[in-house]
């Protein structure tokens, strides 16, 4: 990874840079940032310049043995501990070590901008919660008191130290305070007040930002090659998440349905038009199947939320594209501190409806007729 290849941070890569060249390196540092602002990415390409032979004044020189490995992932005295648990393959004791070829697989794919969510569906957690237990802090610590394979740093980086137990935190806590020589420990956080004080205590912390919107559409452009307006969508609608931003991107054309599905369900409301309403749940909404017809009532909820921004001078907030947001501006007179929350509530109850299996052209029937008489409240 090349803090070329990463997405805006731009002082806090000067910082990095700097603490390098000055060999002011923290032996145990925290990069907290939200979701999408790139700390793991960060993470890999501060270790990558720390361990690169041929490094410059900006970045790593990307093809001495070293960057070689690091951009496969697979240079030996690079260590990773993340939440993990148990799955369809792994059934019993699971640590990091035995899920690393997913775990590279998935940084490669991702470009480094990992989120859990992605990551338990691709490693098939399924409603599992994943932890970081006590059997990765003893692999880890006993690999970080080998001497290193090669002349450089040995780097341990744990992403998502929100998912320590306390058990394994405790172990960990005596290497993290007093490491063996020339090794470097990089915790990669979103929230740093479910991490052990312990633990925060012991690092130097480096505050990420989120990215704004001209620095991910840029980057999309750059590394899609997709049109001006698909970037500047994604990027609006994504809210400084890079990750989202790129989800948003490759599923545009998703957005759209649910935008124009969600338009017309609501003229056909605001008509009274209930023969149109039964074509349109019979044709429109039915064939979805269950997880779609979630989606399009958490869309309805996210316009409602948008439309009371309208309706108290904040539609600056409102991250849209354009044609989406004009709708909730014209649709917003409709909407009111009287009738937000009954149709907020309807669609949450729909969404709990549906999730149990409840049949989906009653539930939508029954939601449009609400939503009918709720519209003519003022």
């Amino acid at each position: 990874m090349l803090f070329s290849d990463i997405t805006g941070q731009e002082d806090i890569k000067k910082k990095l840079i700097q603490s390098v060249r000055e060999n002011r390196i923290p032996h145990a540092q925290l990069f907290l940032g939200p979701e999408g602002s790139g700390t793991l990415a960060l993470a890999l390409a501060y270790s990558q310049y720390i361990n690169c032979k041929n490094r410059t004044e900006h970045d790593s020189c990307g093809i001495c043995p070293s960057c070689i490995k690091y951009s496969k992932l697979t240079h030996p005295d690079l260590h990773f501990i993340f939440p993990t648990a148990t799955n369809k393959k792994i059934k019993k004791d699971p640590d990091s070590e035995l899920f690393y070829p997913e775990w590279r697989d998935y940084l490669i794919t991702t470009g480094s901008y990992a989120d859990l969510s992605g990551w338990y569906e691709t490693v098939e957690l399924e409603n599992k919660q994943g932890l970081i237990n006590v059997r990765d802090a003893q692999k880890l610590i006993n690999k970080l008191n080998m001497k290193p394979y090669e002349d450089g740093y040995k780097v341990a980086i744990i992403w998502m130290p929100e998912k320590f137990n306390a058990q394994s935190a405790n172990t960990l806590l005596k290497i993290i305070e007093e490491p063996p020589e020339k090794t470097l420990f990089i915790l990669v956080a979103e929230d740093d007040s479910q991490i052990l004080t312990t633990i925060l205590s012991r690092t130097a912390i480096i505050k990420c930002h989120k990215l704004n919107t001209d620095e991910i559409r840029q980057s999309l452009i750059r590394q899609y090659q997709c049109t001006e307006d698909a970037a500047r969508n994604a990027a609006i609608l994504s809210e400084g998440n890079y990750n989202l931003a790129c989800k948003y991107l490759k599923n545009e054309d998703n957005e759209k349905f649910l935008f124009q599905t969600f338009q017309k369900w609501m003229r056909y409301c605001f008509k009274e038009a209930i023969s149109l309403l039964i074509d349109f749940i019979t044709v429109d909404i039915k064939p979805l199947g269950r997880e779609k017809q979630k989606e399009f009532l958490e869309y309805g909820l996210k316009v409602i939320h948008n439309t009371l921004l309208f309706n108290n001078n904040l539609g600056d907030c409102v991250m849209l594209p354009d044609e989406e947001k004009n709708f909730v501006k014209n649709f917003s007179p409709f909407i009111n501190m009287n009738n937000a929350q009954p149709i907020a509530a309807l669609m949450e109850k729909s969404i709990e409806q549906i999730e149990r299996n409840a049949n989906a052209s009653i539930v939508f029937l029954d939601d449009s007729i609400k939503i009918i008489q709720l519209l003519k409240i003022k």
